[in-house]
């Protein structure tokens, strides 16, 4: 039942932003265009539910071969992989936009865990790679309001960019997850969203620690 819900909430919510959304997105979707190396959409391989890869919708916001340069999948502060507008449409949260195609579709939902790409997500214990895709995975969810300057706090730890993301940030994902497939409801997953809003204007508040009091705790 919590499936099917789930499914129905995701497209009411999904069509309606798409149709809100579309008149803003179709000026991004020119300038894009006409400006870095001239593409629209990016489409990568992620992991997503019982762990089967599929193709995930982003605007182009980095360098084509981004992922085979640099510090790879780990996007750190100031990264010079990133294109001039892709700054503004990640600090925004607007490259995440195109995924509501992937809603539409069933290969993910709007509130998960995000989808890795497959060198990350078998980092993981057996244990997270298990159950973290029990359900779709989201364009956000507790890993991602709990990480939501995740550039930031690598920035900030003074450690080698993979080193600090997969020996610190990564296994603390993993148990958020866990938490997450462990506490899932329609409530819960409404909470999240409404959250993922209020740190889109008030980028500051500790509302998260606040609203969730037993999450897992953080040593870094």
């Amino acid at each position: 039942m919590y499936r099917l819900c789930k499914r129905i909430l995701d497209i009411i919510i999904a069509v309606t932003v798409l149709v809100i959304c579309l008149p803003f997105l179709i000026p991004i979707m020119i300038l894009l265009k006409l400006t870095g190396e001239g593409e629209v959409f990016y489409l990568q391989d992620r992991v997503g539910t019982d762990n089967k890869l599929f193709a995930i919708w982003k605007f182009a916001t980095m360098l084509k071969n981004s992922p085979n340069l640099g510090t790879g999948d780990v996007t750190v502060k100031n990264d010079s992989r990133v294109l001039p507008m892709g700054k503004f449409l990640r600090k925004s949260k607007i490259n995440e936009l195109p995924q509501i195609i992937n809603v539409l579709n069933g290969s993910m939902s709007l509130v998960g865990a995000r989808p890795l790409m497959p060198q990350s997500f078998h980092q993981y214990t057996d244990e997270v790679k298990s159950v973290i895709y029990q359900t779709p995975p989201g364009i956000t969810g507790i890993g991602s309001l709990v990480f939501r300057d995740e550039e930031m706090i690598i920035d900030q730890s003074g450690m080698d960019p993979r080193y600090f993301y997969e020996n610190f940030i990564l296994p603390y994902k993993g148990n958020l997850e866990i938490w997450y497939q462990q506490n899932k409801s329609l409530v819960l997953d409404l909470k999240i969203l409404f959250l993922t809003a209020w740190l889109i204007l008030f980028p500051k508040s500790d509302i998260v620690r606040k609203t969730f009091k037993g999450l897992p705790s953080r040593t870094f």
